[in-house]
């Protein structure tokens, strides 16, 4: 299995739950849940370089 499907569950979850609050509550600016939706998006990118590179160190080191 790919180590990005369970590093973007593990991300989903929080980030999909604080963006669902975000977006229900009228008392919140919209900023807020852009800013939420971006982090998500950011913390996606560096997991998966992360994962990326893990991979190519332990192809480089087993063969």
């Amino acid at each position: 299995m790919n180590p990005l499907v369970p590093l973007s569950i593990v991300l989903l979850i929080p980030i999909a739950a604080v963006c669902a609050v975000l977006f229900t509550d009228t008392g919140i600016e919209p900023a807020l849940f852009y800013a939420a939706v971006k982090t998500f998006a950011i913390l996606f990118v560096v997991g998966g370089a992360i994962s990326f590179a893990a991979s190519r160190l332990a192809e480089r080191t087993n063969g």
